[in-house]
C-alpha cells in the first residue's frame, strides 16, 4: 500500500520566488518518478489575486486565497513563506480542511523555523520535514538540505532528498544542523554575488570601464562554480591550481588575508548562524 504521502494533491502555502522555482522545476522534470509525482496536481495558496491568476495561467495549478482553504484532497502541503509570516499562517493552515483527517506530509523552507513549532501547533504526531534550499533552485542548481522531524520517517525524508535532488544537489541532515546550511549555503549565493561586485568595483578603480569589469567579474563567478562543480579536486587544490610562486594571485590573496578576509566570512557565517536561532523563537 502507498504512503499517504505518496498520494493525492501538493499544496503550497505561499508560492514566491523560491516556491515557484521548486514547482516550475517539478513540472519539467524528465525525471518518471517527479513525473508522476508532478501529475498529482498542484494548489496554490496566494492571497494576491493577481499573483493567483498569474500562476494559474502559467501552470493550470488551483488557487485559494487563503490558507484556512487549504484542501482536504493535498497529502502534501509544502509551506513557502517568509519565517516571519509563520505566525499568522499556521492558526489558519489549523482550519483548513487539508487537517481536518490524516494529517498531510508539511515540509517547510521557512529558514529558522523548527519543526517542534509545527508540531506544537498540528500534534506531536505531525510529519515535518524541514528543507533548506537555497537562490540557485531557480535555475536547478541549488544547494538543499533536508532535515525530519521528530514524527517523520526516513522514508519520507528520502522522498523529500529525491524531490530536491532534481533541482540541483540534496543532502538529508539532522534538523540540528540546518541553521548551519541556512548561514553557509542559503546566504552564501548573496556572499558570492557581494564578492563579485566587489571584484568588479575593484577592476573599475584599476582603470577598467564598469561594463567591462561586472561582465570579468560575473563571468569569473559563473566560471569558477562549474569548475568547483566539475573538476574532481578538493577547493585548496583548485585555488592552488591558480597561483603561480610570487605571482599576481599569490599577492592578492596575501593581501586579502592581511585585510581579515577569512575573519569576516567566518564572523558572517556565524551571525546568520545566531540569527537564525533568534527567529526560530519569533
Amino acid at each position: 500500500m502507498e504512503p499517504a504521502f505518496a498520494c493525492g494533491r501538493i499544496c503550497f502555502i505561499g508560492c514566491g520566488k523560491m516556491g515557484e522555482a521548486m514547482l516550475a522545476g517539478w513540472m519539467a522534470s524528465e525525471d518518471d518518478r517527479i513525473r508522476a509525482f508532478a501529475s498529482r496536481g498542484f494548489d496554490v495558496v496566494v492571497p494576491r489575486a493577481e499573483r493567483a491568476a498569474e500562476l494559474a495561467e502559467r501552470y493550470g495549478v488551483r488557487t485559494f486565497a487563503d490558507a484556512s482553504e487549504a484542501p482536504s484532497d493535498a497529502s502534501i502541503v509544502i509551506v513557502a513563506v517568509k519565517p516571519q509570516m509563520i505566525g499568522a499562517v499556521l492558526p489558519l493552515m489549523k482550519r483548513s480542511a487539508a487537517f481536518a483527517a490524516t494529517p498531510p506530509l508539511l515540509i517547510s523552507i521557512a529558514a529558522g523555523v523548527p519543526s517542534s513549532r509545527f508540531e506544537s501547533t498540528f500534534g506531536k504526531e505531525a510529519h515535518v520535514i524541514r528543507v533548506m534550499p537555497n537562490m540557485p533552485l531557480q535555475v536547478r542548481a541549488g544547494a538543499t538540505v533536508v532535515a525530519k522531524g521528530a514524527s517523520a520517517t526516513d522514508a519520507e525524508a528520502a522522498f523529500v532528498n529525491d524531490l530536491f535532488a532534481v533541482l540541483g544537489a540534496s543532502f538529508i541532515v539532522d534538523e540540528a544542523q540546518i541553521d548551519a546550511a541556512c548561514a553557509l549555503s542559503g546566504g552564501g549565493p548573496a556572499y558570492l554575488a557581494y564578492l563579485a561586485e566587489c571584484m568588479a568595483e575593484a577592476g573599475v578603480r584599476a582603470g577598467l570601464e564598469p561594463p567591462l569589469a561586472e561582465a570579468l567579474a560575473r563571468q569569473t563567478l559563473a566560471g569558477t562554480g562549474a569548475c568547483v562543480a566539475q573538476m574532481p579536486v578538493s577547493l585548496a587544490d583548485l585555488r592552488a591550481s591558480v597561483c603561480s610562486p610570487g605571482g599576481t594571485t599569490l599577492a592578492a590573496l596575501a593581501a586579502m588575508q592581511e585585510g581579515g578576509f577569512q575573519e569576516a566570512v567566518f564572523e558572517g557565517i556565524a551571525s546568520a548562524v545566531q540569527r537564525a536561532k533568534e527567529l526560530s523563537t519569533c
